[in-house]
């Protein structure tokens, strides 16, 4: 069984950073995709970023606007989500995700993912 573990969420002011991880254990990841995904108070579970655990796309969502960054850490076997300029309306739990497929056209789906994270609060004040 795969598992995830996120840490790095906290409360921080608004236009500051975070970084977030995600180690993965259990299984090899090699082919599969790797996620971000948030979810606000009363809000269903949005997507934020997605890639490829080897190579391939990289897809971030639209409201992200170039503030956020994906990116691996092989030796570690962790993802990270870098956070810059963070706004109040980013305030939600993020979870860590992965699915065993490379498929462009479902990256953005969570019902697609297998396996989940347990989440990391994030909140940012005005």
């Amino acid at each position: 069984q795969g598992q995830l573990v996120e840490s790095g969420g906290g409360l921080v002011q608004a236009g500051a950073s975070l970084r977030l991880s995600c180690t993965a254990s259990g299984r090899t990841f090699s082919s599969y995709t790797m996620a971000w995904f948030r979810q606000a108070p009363g809000k269903e579970r949005e997507f934020v970023a997605a890639f490829g655990w080897n190579s391939g796309p990289t897809s971030y969502a639209d409201s992200i606007q170039d503030r956020f960054t994906i990116s691996r850490d092989k030796a570690k076997n962790t993802v990270h989500l870098q956070m810059n300029s963070l706004k109040p309306e980013a305030t939600a739990v993020y979870y860590c995700a992965s699915k065993p497929t490379l498929i462009v056209g479902t990256m953005r789906s969570p019902e697609k993912y297998s396996y989940w994270g347990q989440g990391t609060q994030v909140t940012v004040s005005s």
